[in-house]
């Protein structure tokens, strides 16, 4: 019988960890850190610097690009992303150390692969210490990405970073119909509440903005759905608006396409065949989106969102398809 390859790098991490604490669907596990300020220098994504405090994402969103990354750790069930939830060991002397390779003018990205506000957060304040070590940062662009209200815990902290260093938050919420938001991000707060945070951040001055992404198709695509959210997000005191169609990794298919067969049937064979060839869309179908959105921009009166979402841009040749 042949013996398994020994594992290596955070394979070998994740297989070391103890578990902090469980909850009815979720365990938490301890995972060590080499480094919390990770290099990213690929021209398709909008920013020099990723902070992920957390890996893994209790929201269980159907659609999230984010599950390949625990395919890294040896844990190839998809369901594992959002019920095997890893917070990094926290060092602050080693991240302030970190924290001299990071110069004026580059960007830092916190919340790309998972949500830095997740509900875990609110005990272990990992998002929370990132953000007090970052004061001592000048001339960045930080910004942060999150289906959580509970951002708004920290705009005091947001508000003092923004003295020397340009901080946005973007708040996801793909429709403010709560029943449909909670077939498609089943724990992740509601639209509403998550407008509540776009209010309060603002009002504290920490400037924010709102993204309908992913947009679904044919589930929130339409115009009324659209506008809804642009809407309050105008309302809610957003300073951008913008909403990108979705981008459908592999092993995101392996969540989505069971879900649509129970919740959204019908749509299931168009999916299907869209996203045969790979997880991008291009052609008439994500350009109307894009002009939709535009209109819908103008209408309400909100900008466009100026950094592109932190999903990369398809590459070339993608395939053509349209829904």
């Amino acid at each position: 019988m042949q013996q398994a390859a020994p594992l290596i790098g955070i394979a070998r991490l994740a297989a070391q960890s103890t578990v902090i604490s469980e909850k009815r669907r979720i365990e938490y596990r301890t995972l060590p850190a080499r480094r919390w300020l990770n290099r990213c220098q690929s021209a398709r994504v909008p920013f020099d610097w990723t902070i992920n405090p957390y890996r893994g994402c209790e929201y269980g969103c159907k659609y999230c690009y984010a599950r390949f990354t625990h395919e890294f750790m040896e844990l190839r069930d998809p369901a594992a992303f959002e019920t095997q939830i890893y917070a990094k060991d926290w060092n602050p002397a080693s991240f302030h150390e970190e924290l001299r390779s990071a110069k004026p003018g580059q960007v830092i990205g916190i919340g790309t692969a998972t949500d830095p506000y997740q509900p875990v957060e609110r005990r272990l304040r990992l998002t929370k210490s990132v953000l007090s070590e970052l004061l001592v940062l000048e001339g960045l662009t930080i910004f942060i990405t999150t289906k959580s209200n509970l951002v708004a815990r920290d705009k005091k902290l947001l508000k003092q970073l923004s003295e020397r260093n340009q901080v946005g938050v973007t708040i996801t919420v793909t429709t403010m119909d709560a029943g449909l938001a909670r077939l498609t991000e089943p724990y992740a707060p509601r639209p509403d509440l998550r407008m509540r945070a776009v209010a309060e951040l603002a009002e504290a001055g920490v400037r924010t903005g709102v993204i309908a992404n992913p947009v679904l198709p044919l589930i929130t695509d339409s115009e009324a759905n659209l506008e809804s959210v642009a809407q309050a997000a105008k309302k809610a005191g957003a300073c951008e608006f913008g909403a990108h169609v979705l981008f459908l990794q592999p092993c995101a298919q392996r969540v989505f396409f069971p879900f649509l067969a129970e919740k959204f049937p019908q749509h299931l064979r168009r999916y299907e065949a869209s996203y045969q060839s790979g997880a991008y869309l291009r052609g008439a179908y994500p350009e109307r989106i894009e002009k939709l959105v535009n209109a819908i921009r103008e209408r309400a009166g909100i900008a466009r969102r100026d950094r592109q979402n932190f999903v990369p841009e398809p590459p070339p040749g993608s395939q053509m398809l349209l829904f």
